[in-house]
């Protein structure tokens, strides 16, 4: 358990999630969150140099630089003399980053410490090493993203796979999946009611450079594909006799995020309403059976629960990282709730899944969420490649 960690109110952001292949598809994402970040610092007055002591990255696509990560994104946002790391754990990069600017802050090593998420699943590196035994020296190459998603090296198996296989064991049906894919909709077309209101509350424009002399502000997520109940139950499976169309599971994105965390006396100073305090209380981690990837959320989220001394029950607002409807369904199923009672104004179902910093943006929507409630706890899960997951838990208020 967690007791010194805090993040200030307003004290993060996340730029709206691009479509595969969309507006930054040929942005370098280490640029890109540092200069967004940069912007994000000035627009709030905050002083990134004086303020920052530490620097974590979280990134999972390899981008040009990447050896230098975390001390060249400094470099980029305005704060060149501050250390940092790199951290990868796939779409639990997020959870972990936090934690680990968490534990640097319990400790007492860093009093304020930043953590900028980005990723670009578009136009994904080629990585290329030398095979001098090869027949006719052919090398051997990696699709940073298309071939780890086709394909966990432990066991053989994509990760669509892992999600039929939680259907199947649990008797999920076409059904189930297709109504609880548009409440899901449903839930993020809260998001955009009253021109965006909720969505305003954290979300901060990416500026992308059009051309030498012209750049332009995206402000709202782009590649959330409209539907209605009747066009999903229309989708075939993509696996033979399984649950999940490409409606029911997520599609890869392009965005960044940025979360302070830092002492209860600086989140009150940083904050946007020092009234508002927020709490890291919690992290929790799991590993699941081999190819069952979506079960792996469950024993996390319940470990953060325990270890903050509370209950589902506690809970204002819970979101779950779903690139696969089987994760929620999952999820509801062994907490004993409600699964349309989640991912309340939206998920990664829907906006898109930029690795990196999806959960960031699951995370700072969860805060809102339980701000609007009037505080409460909130917790924040999500699985990863590998069959494994993590969670955290925060208090509002």
């Amino acid at each position: 358990m967690l007791t010194k960690a805090y993040i200030p109110y307003r004290g993060y952001y996340s730029t709206p999630f691009c479509k595969w292949q969309g507006s930054l598809a040929n942005e370098n994402a280490i640029e890109l969150g540092a200069q967004t970040s940069k912007r994000w610092f000035e627009s709030k007055g905050i002083d990134q140099k004086k303020e920052i002591e530490y620097l974590y990255l979280g990134i999972t696509v390899g981008q040009h630089r990447v050896f230098f990560g975390s001390t060249w994104a400094a470099f980029l946002m305005g704060a060149p003399d501050i250390p940092g790391m790199t951290i990868m754990q796939a779409c639990s990069t997020c959870t972990t980053t936090v934690f680990n600017a968490c534990s640097a802050v319990e400790t007492g090593n860093v009093e304020t410490a930043y953590c900028l998420l980005v990723d670009r699943c578009s136009n994904s590196p080629h990585t290329v090493w030398p095979n001098p035994m090869g027949p006719g020296g052919e090398v051997i190459h990696e699709n940073w993203f298309m071939d780890n998603v086709a394909a966990d090296p432990s066991t053989g198996f994509g990760m669509l796979i892992t999600a039929e296989n939680v259907a199947k064991e649990n008797g999920f049906t076409r059904e189930q999946a297709d109504e609880l894919v548009w409440i899901r909709y449903e839930q993020y077309a809260q998001a955009l009611a009253n021109d965006r209101a909720f969505q305003k509350r954290y979300m901060f424009p990416v500026e992308v450079k059009v051309s030498r002399k012209e750049t332009r502000l995206i402000d709202a997520d782009e590649g959330v594909t409209a539907t209605s109940k009747e066009a999903l139950a229309r989708l075939r499976p993509v696996a033979e006799g399984g649950i999940h169309t490409f409606g029911a599971q997520t599609h890869p994105a392009d965005g960044n995020a940025g979360i302070i965390v830092t002492t209860k006396e600086r989140a009150k100073a940083l904050s946007a309403d020092p009234n508002i305090p927020i709490q890291v209380v919690s992290y929790g981690f799991a590993r699941t059976k081999k190819a069952f990837m979506p079960m792996a959320p469950a024993p996390a989220a319940r470990m953060a629960m325990e270890r903050a001394g509370v209950t589902v029950k506690d809970m204002v607002s819970i979101k779950n990282h779903n690139p696969f409807i089987a994760n929620d369904l999952y999820l509801a199923k062994d907490l004993g709730i409600d699964p349309a009672s989640i991912n309340n104004y939206g998920s990664s179902l829907v906006y898109g899944h930029p690795q990196a910093p999806t959960v960031a943006r699951l995370l700072i929507e969860a805060i809102e969420e339980a701000v609007i409630k009037g505080g409460g706890y909130a917790l924040v899960s999500g699985c990863a490649a590998g069959d494994t997951a993590a969670a955290l838990v925060v208090k509002v208020g």
